[in-house]
């Protein structure tokens, strides 16, 4: 998740794994690992029908946003890897990452809201059902005061 105003860093670690740049509604550039872009159907889409060339615009999400993007993504991916790798121990990784998604969605509404429109933007489905299920649950705690 690092944001850069050059694309020379693409190349340093790209022994490692392949590098995409995504760059903000507010023209910021974030350099991310091509497995965590993955994630964002959207973005997948672009880089299979090879319309993904050096930066990938994302202009319906800003800076701020798509940082927590990248992070939901990056700890999705890490999470899923960890998961595949320690299969036959006990399953308490699933929990964790439920509480860690509990405690990302744990923000004020306006940057909830635009969580939920960069998910749908970038095809989320699993943030989506996070943000969309989080805001289910504040109408579902608050019902009282809308009766």
């Amino acid at each position: 998740m690092e944001s850069s105003s050059s694309s020379a860093a693409s190349s340093s670690s790209a022994a490692s794994s392949k590098k995409v740049i995504l760059k903000s509604s507010d023209h910021e550039e974030f350099i991310v690992d091509e497995n965590v872009a993955l994630q964002c159907q959207t973005i997948k889409h672009m880089i299979e029908d090879d319309c993904a060339n050096n930066v990938i615009p994302v202009p319906n999400v800003t800076s701020a946003i798509l940082v927590k993007v990248i992070e939901y993504c990056k700890k999705h991916v890490d999470a899923s890897t960890a998961t595949a790798t320690a299969t036959a121990t006990a399953g308490g990784g699933n929990d964790e990452l439920k509480k860690w998604d509990a405690k990302f969605a744990d923000v004020d509404q306006n940057t909830l809201f635009d969580l939920i429109l960069a998910a749908n933007y970038l095809d989320i489905k699993s943030l989506l059902d996070l943000t969309c299920q989080t805001v289910a649950d504040m109408i579902k705690e608050n019902q009282w005061a809308f009766e």
